[in-house]
């Protein structure tokens, strides 16, 4: 058994969703696909897929075996690349993630362009409003929001953004005046379950921060529901500067308490450590940046005006 070999077709098949598309993608029949994935198997010596007709679960054992497949062939990858050196052009399958909102609307056709420049690369984007661990997911060039812990990734700063609080003018002119944060508790509010359950952050004397614990009126988990309910009227949210922008900017939403707004939160585009000098990495992070920076920096200021 080619056991490199293997291991490419069981993560073609996990990014594929079945046997059947790994083997449309490798070039190969079924039964190659389930020949190779059952020899990997019997090597490690623990089930690696649940399988049934239609679909394919990992087990416990080949979750843990798929991140450290990744790292190898990710690894492998690099090394190829790094040998042929400034010969070689970019190529090959590009892994980013992004939040949903920022991922969809600004990464995306950021991305689509890139791929329109590199006939040879392919891109997986994966959209998660959560932090994935980029080596064990084999994850090229992550956008993350906020402060970064101490880590080995390579980090680029593109920005910044603003939490901010909004409402649309409808229910600010019916409802009573918002001056301080603890005038919330006779509002509705809209809470999003990414920004957690235990209250609102605001700013403070000193350059402190407090905590205004809130009793949400409606609880979503997406940031399209949250904008949808804020836009008819039906209440409080509170949202990123990037996300709220093209609403602030035609008088859909104003922004409330902004001497109480906490302190803005830095954007950055993060790669594991050496992946720079991987030409389809080097080539998406050169074209991504400035366009990445003008695009925040754009929306920031539509909240300004």
């Amino acid at each position: 058994m080619d056991r490199i070999d293997a291991m490419r077709v069981f993560v073609a098949a996990l990014d594929e969703g079945s046997l059947a598309a790994a083997g449309r993608k490798l070039g190969r029949s079924p039964t190659a696909v389930t020949r190779a994935i059952s020899a990997l198997e019997a090597h490690v010596g623990v089930p690696l897929l649940h399988r049934t007709t239609r679909s394919i679960r990992l087990s416990e054992a080949g979750e843990r075996y798929a991140a450290a497949c990744r790292r190898v062939l990710t690894d492998l990858e690099e090394a190829d690349l790094m040998a042929a050196g400034e010969r070689a052009a970019p190529r090959g399958l590009l892994a980013i993630t992004a939040p949903l909102v920022s991922g969809s609307q600004i990464m995306r056709p950021i991305l689509d362009a890139f791929l329109d420049q590199q006939p040879a690369v392919k891109a997986r984007l994966l959209l998660l409003d959560r932090s994935v661990n980029l080596i064990d997911e084999g994850i090229d060039v992550a956008l993350r929001i906020g402060h970064l812990p101490d880590s080995s990734l390579i980090a680029v700063r593109i920005g910044e953004v603003r939490k901010l609080l909004v409402a649309a003018p409808a229910y600010l002119d019916a409802a009573a005046p918002v001056e301080t944060p603890s005038d919330l508790v006779h509002h509705r509010c809209i809470q999003m379950t990414s920004f957690g359950n235990e209250g609102w952050i605001f700013s403070a004397a000193g350059g402190t921060t407090r905590n205004v614990t809130i009793e949400p009126r409606l609880i979503v988990n997406t940031v399209e529901a949250a904008l949808g309910s804020a836009l008819e009227g039906r209440g409080i949210t509170r949202a990123f500067s990037y996300q709220v922008a093209d609403a602030v900017h035609m008088r859909q939403l104003r922004i409330l308490l902004t001497k109480d707004e906490p302190l803005p939160l830095p954007v950055h585009l993060v790669m594991p450590e050496g992946r720079l000098s991987v030409p389809k990495v080097r080539a998406f992070v050169d074209h991504a940046v400035p366009l990445l920076r003008a695009e925040f920096a754009r929306r920031l200021r539509l909240c300004l005006d």
